[in-house]
């Protein structure tokens, strides 16, 4: 009997999967994230044993848990065949057609068979999961980044190592037509990611489609030739993350594991004042209310409460060493959190955060937070007044900006800053104050002296009727 369960992390709109046959005890693995605990108890309590862990491809988003898991249950490690050679540890290869028998007797029970489907990268593969060998109508698919519920992976990501996205595009059009749309209408789609993720643009918050449906109704499925498949999949992708390229490499790299459950080192003030003076970045996780009111200067202000690490690694470059301030109690979370995207330099947590603060206030700062008023109010008085808008390309082609804003997504802050001048007053805008408030405290952390942030952001904007205009043209 097919044992079926997806895992849906909302923080990273990631989806990982446990497949097993309750017959045989035997469980694959897909895609799992780095904290894998919730799998190896999960097979358990389900008389499963985990005897591999399968990759569609090598995950640029976060960084995967297939070394965490073959440490915690000696599992064999898979990806598709053409992975074969570009990793640092061992695996078993799959090739295009490899069908794993899971029940107890091969050809008998749970089975899954591997489709080579590149395109959002060469070693994309995607597996179909069928309850008995032989079914014709299969269980369902998973598709890892190649197709999503509503749109299909980008193949743009490995531009910058030389990997024409052109070419992966074409890839990805004979993937999908002679791979994926072959399966009946009825099989159930079970993509890597939902919205929210940078793997693709048009992605649905559904987390479970069809065949039959995406064929329908996805704007990248519709009857069109390679060439405008082409031109549709490679237009207007938001801009990736900064540590994609990163996670990236590291998921081929034999590295250390992680361990959920160790202790985040206790540091007092002085400690973490060294440990930022020598280079170390300060993650406050707090609420951005709560660190407006008091934070240490040149600390970064991304709060738990959002996606704290995708927006950590797309505004702290991969490496940097790293100290924590968080709420009483959430220092491990916010170091799990980090560990997810391979940020794993995390040197400790200050101790009880608001007593430092109130002994040394020589070295804390309170932070401008300004409402739609304010801002209208600073627009009129300041003529030089540099308006930062930090949401995404899309958001900003569906909904437009501010007149004179210019328009700098978040995960490019860190590469754009010189284009906005340090001397002059600057107000950071998003689309409810989130983001702003993270790409303030980068701006405030790399000099720049005057800095707020609005209040409930463009759509607080939109409340109180200011202008907005369409933009000719969007970055990233």
């Amino acid at each position: 009997m097919l044992y079926f369960r997806q895992y849906y992390l909302g923080c990273l709109s990631h989806a990982s999967y446990v497949v097993g046959d309750t017959e045989s005890g035997r469980a694959v693995v897909v895609d799992p994230q780095r904290d894998v605990t919730q799998y190896v108890a999960d097979a358990a309590a389900a008389g499963l044993r985990i005897e591999r862990v399968i990759e569609t491809h090598f995950h640029a988003d976060f960084l995967s848990g297939h070394l965490e898991l073959a440490e915690a249950t000696g599992a064999v490690i898979s990806y598709g065949a053409a992975a074969d050679g570009r990793v640092e540890f061992p695996i078993d290869p799959l090739a295009d057609g490899t069908r794993l028998s899971l029940g107890s007797t091969a050809g008998e029970g749970v089975e899954v068979e591997v489709l080579a489907t590149p395109g959002h990268t060469p070693e994309s593969i995607s597996l179909v999961v069928r309850e008995r060998a032989g079914d014709a109508i299969p269980y369902g698919v998973l598709t890892g980044d190649t197709l999503f519920i509503g749109d299909v992976g980008r193949p743009d990501l490995l531009s910058s190592d030389g990997v024409p996205a052109d070419d992966l595009a074409r890839q990805l059009y004979r993937s999908l037509h002679d791979q994926l749309l072959t399966l009946p209408d009825a099989t159930r789609v079970f993509p890597a990611h939902g919205a929210g993720s940078a793997c693709g643009k048009h992605l649905s918050s559904e987390t479970e489609s069809t065949i039959g449906a995406e064929r329908r109704t996805n704007y990248a499925l519709q009857p069109m030739s390679e060439d405008a498949f082409v031109a549709a999949v490679t237009d207007g992708q938001p801009a990736a993350p900064l540590y994609f390229a990163f996670a990236a490499d590291r998921n081929r790299r034999e590295r250390a594991t992680l361990h959920e459950s160790d202790p985040v080192p206790v540091l007092d003030l002085d400690a973490l004042l060294r440990a930022q003076a020598d280079g170390a970045a300060v993650v406050d996780s707090r609420d951005p209310a709560d660190f407006a009111a008091g934070h240490l200067r040149g600390s970064i202000n991304v709060g738990l409460g959002g996606r704290f690490a995708e927006y950590a690694g797309e505004v702290i470059r991969a490496g940097t060493p790293l100290v924590l301030v968080t709420e009483p109690g959430h220092e491990q979370e916010a170091r799990v959190r980090l560990g997810r995207i391979g940020f794993d330099t995390v040197l400790g947590a200050l101790d009880q955060p608001l007593v430092a603060f109130a002994t040394r206030p020589e070295v804390v700062e309170q932070s401008s937070r300004l409402a739609v008023d304010d801002l209208i109010e600073r627009t009129k008085a300041i003529p030089g007044l540099q308006i930062v808008d930090v949401r995404g390309a899309g958001e900003v082609e569906a909904d437009g900006m501010l007149p004179g804003a210019r328009h700098v997504p978040l995960a490019q802050l860190l590469d754009r800053m010189d284009e906005l001048n340090p001397a002059l007053p600057v107000v950071v805008t998003c689309a409810s104050g989130y983001r702003s408030s993270i790409a303030a405290s980068v701006l405030r952390a790399h000099g720049f002296e005057d800095v707020s942030d609005l209040l409930g952001g463009f759509g607080a904007c939109r409340v109180a009727g200011m202008e907005v205009e369409q933009p000719t043209g969007t970055a990233g």
